[in-house]
């Protein structure tokens, strides 16, 4: 079905103001609302720190009576149930907007399609699907929580050209620039929590959070996956201002951690190390995206891979991601983002 270029232009706004919320909404989805009349913009929202306000009330209150005959422009269908706040569908009918556009209907069983219905019924106009792939790519760790019951799973890999994250005495600072650096910690800002082996800890003593000028309040909650309790309690990570949490045993399996943290309300989680965890993720084919930041320089056979060894036979065992994005850096620095192949 053609659509309209106001229609995209609109959601396109819609879908930029969803990202705000990133990494600070969960366990709710992060949703941008634009409203629209006459071809003007009358009304901005997204949501808000810890889930609500919802996008589409912080749009209706910055349009106020303006919001009468207007268009929302939604990126996931308004909700239809009662929560801490009311439904967004039935703000939307109460407001008199006269149409909605959404991106894609919400995958919650309290939701899946009754927003759009209640819509519908009170004589608005609905589109649904208007940009859909991009709203399920970006919204696709709430998607995996509701229908899968585990977070989104981002790796980082920060390494040389051969693949080799630190020589073989174990000096890792820095193969990749400033510029790469500071990306990583927007990557960090974005997910709910950032995840760690023990060997990863005791070796770096990482604080996992995010330091960028003029982010504030935006630490990932850090997990550390410590099976045989090597690390001591507040050891690593370090900065004790972040919260962490500690799986060990059985919990450290990859499902079984994913599991633990999607009931923690995670949505978003981002591995970054170090090569024993990355292969555990990938030979249970719980990696969603890879973000390789990749520097142009080479460490040799006897460096540290970025990937412990993942026991495949065969070539056709290999895990396999697309190419999404590309980014170069002023040094040299790459970075790829890769989605995995059956998405």
């Amino acid at each position: 079905m053609a659509r309209s270029s106001q229609d995209i232009s609109h959601m396109r706004a819609a879908l930029a103001l969803a990202t705000r919320g990133l990494g600070r909404v969960a366990p709710n989805p992060s949703v941008g609302c634009v409203l629209v009349q006459d071809g003007r913009i009358v009304g901005r929202g997204w949501t808000q720190p810890g889930g609500r306000p919802h996008a589409e009330t912080e749009a209706l209150a910055r349009a106020g009576v303006e919001a009468r005959g207007a268009t929302a422009y939604v990126t996931l269908e308004p909700c239809s149930h009662q929560g801490v706040t009311g439904p967004c569908a039935v703000a939307l009918i109460n407001a008199g907007v006269s149409r909605v556009v959404c991106a894609m209907e919400d995958p919650d069983e309290r939701v899946s399609g009754r927003g759009l219905v209640m819509l519908r019924d009170a004589g608005i106009e609905v589109e649904s699907g208007v940009l859909e792939p991009e709203a399920k790519a970006l919204n696709q760790g709430f998607i995996l929580h509701r229908t899968q019951g585990r977070p989104m799973v981002t790796l980082k890999l920060a390494t040389t050209l051969d693949g080799k994250i630190a020589t073989a005495a174990g000096d890792s600072k820095w193969i990749t620039g400033a510029e790469a650096r500071a990306e990583a910690h927007g990557l960090r800002a974005n997910h709910d929590a950032i995840l760690v082996g023990s060997g990863t800890a005791l070796a770096d003593q990482p604080a996992l959070t995010c330091r960028l000028p003029g982010v504030t309040g935006q630490d990932p909650l850090r997990v550390l996956l410590d099976r045989r309790g090597r690390v001591a309690e507040g050891a690593a990570p370090r900065d004790a201002a972040a919260e962490t949490m500690v799986l060990g045993g059985d919990d450290c399996e990859p499902g079984s951690a994913l599991t633990a943290l999607a009931d923690r309300g995670v949505t978003r989680l981002l591995i970054e190390g170090g090569g024993a965890v990355a292969a555990s993720f990938l030979r249970a084919g719980l990696v969603d995206r890879v973000v390789w930041f990749q520097a142009g320089g080479i460490l040799g056979g006897d460096a540290a891979p970025a990937v412990a060894s993942l026991g495949l036979s065969t070539v056709s065992e290999m895990p396999r991601f697309t190419l999404r994005e590309t980014r170069l850096f002023g040094n040299g620095d790459r970075m790829a983002l890769l989605f995995r192949s059956s998405d």
